[in-house]
């Protein structure tokens, strides 16, 4: 068996790079992978810990999380109080609408919210830091949805915002009535909701 030649340093930061793209909301990231296509497929790196730490994403991940939906499913919009997530979100088939909202009171977008198109065929990830709601609304046929989380899932502090506030607007470019769960129906409105300081 042959060893394998070992990847010069200079490829390997090439390799881990990752092209970052403003949002509006601070502490938001779009992440675009460098990607390595050929006739074959393609070849991407999904987490890699130094070039997050360079894009400034040193949080530890504990827990990875994978749904699939069908179309017009709309998840969220979730947070938990304690044992508060930042994540790390991907599609790997399909193509979800992701959205984030900022429920920190000290920021300047407090209340404000970012959607960010993600699919199997762009490759985007979002980072979502500690102190926002998330949700989704699937765009494609189906998706699976994968995401890493900074802490593990705390059922009791988990709260859920009303993807329908009528203060926040949120466009999710509906296609017909979302199919949203009896628990998500239950979403309050921001102004009643627990946030954060």
């Amino acid at each position: 068996m042959r060893a394998s030649a070992a990847i010069p340093p200079a490829v390997a930061k090439t390799m881990a790079a990752l092209n970052l793209l403003p949002t509006a909301v601070p502490g938001l990231i779009i992440l675009e992978p460098r990607v390595f296509g050929d006739e074959r497929g393609f070849f991407l790196e999904s987490y890699n810990e130094r070039a997050m730490a360079e894009a400034g994403i040193r949080e530890r991940f504990v827990q990875d999380n994978h749904s699939c939906s069908q179309r017009n499913v709309l998840r969220g919009l979730h947070y938990q109080t304690q044992h508060v997530q930042g994540k790390l979100v991907r599609v790997v088939e399909g193509e979800i609408l992701d959205v984030a909202v900022d429920l920190r009171r000290s920021s300047p977008t407090f209340g404000k919210w970012e959607a960010v198109r993600l699919s199997g065929e762009n490759k985007r990830m979002l980072w979502i830091p500690a102190g926002f709601a998330h949700g989704f609304r699937v765009v494609s046929d189906k998706a699976h949805v994968l995401y890493k989380a900074t802490d593990f899932y705390a059922p009791e502090f988990e709260r859920t915002l009303a993807w329908n506030d009528p203060d926040l607007k949120i466009d999710w470019q509906l296609d017909g009535e979302p199919i949203i769960s009896a628990k998500d129906r239950r979403g309050v409105f921001l102004r009643e909701a627990e946030t954060f300081d």
